[in-house]
């Protein structure tokens, strides 16, 4: 019985629809995400698509859009699980802890959108909760963060201009620091789908 379980946390269409799209830190994710689906069914991990709702919003966080839906190209496996929150964590709104401790599940592999927000807030929450988490930052994205301070709704091109815009190699620099050590390890896709390494084990 496995006790591992890859975390596909919010790569949906809703964000491909965002202008901060187009500033995204890694566009092509779902290839990232396909490479560890597959090797974690290749070590019968179980593996867990989470997608993010805000119902009734009018954004395309709104499942009334239709964009909430796994990203094209991402498709789950027989018996996978596909759970929908309304936190940034995935657990707080959802029946996931339950999922996991019922199945036995000790190690988690987190991956997904957006690097600093929701992906690490679930790996501080699933290490509180006890699991060994792995955090795979190649198989994360993320786009720049405005100032505090910075005026609602400006065009992407000056958000990147603006320099008090934090990049995006440095919300994954930072996103590193904060969990390695404290509440996870950090590896690559590379590592983690290399020969005879299952995921997150």
């Amino acid at each position: 019985m496995t006790t591992t379980a890859l975390i596909v946390i919010d790569v949906q269409e809703s964000f491909r629809q965002q202008p901060q799209w187009a500033a995204i830190s890694n566009p092509g994710i779902a290839g990232q995400v396909n490479r560890l689906a597959a090797a974690a069914r290749a070590h019968d991990n179980l593996v867990v698509w989470v997608l993010h709702t805000e119902p009734g919003t009018g954004t395309f966080f709104d499942p009334a859009s239709g964009y909430v839906q796994l990203m094209d190209g991402l498709v789950p496996g027989a018996g996978e699980p596909v759970i929908t929150k309304t936190s940034h964590n995935a657990f707080t709104t959802t029946n996931l802890q339950q999922l996991l401790t019922t199945r036995g599940i000790r190690d988690l592999t987190i991956c997904g959108i957006r690097t600093e927000q929701c992906c690490e807030t679930t790996a501080r929450v699933a290490s509180d909760l006890g699991f060994d988490v792995t955090f795979v930052t190649d198989a994360t994205a993320t786009s720049p963060i405005e100032h505090r301070d910075a005026p609602a709704g400006r065009p992407v091109a000056e958000i990147l201009a603006d320099p008090l815009t934090l990049s995006t190699d440095d919300i994954i620099t930072r996103t590193e620091y904060a969990l390695a050590g404290r509440f996870a390890t950090i590896h690559t896709v590379a590592e983690l789908t290399a020969t005879g390494v299952p995921v997150g084990g």
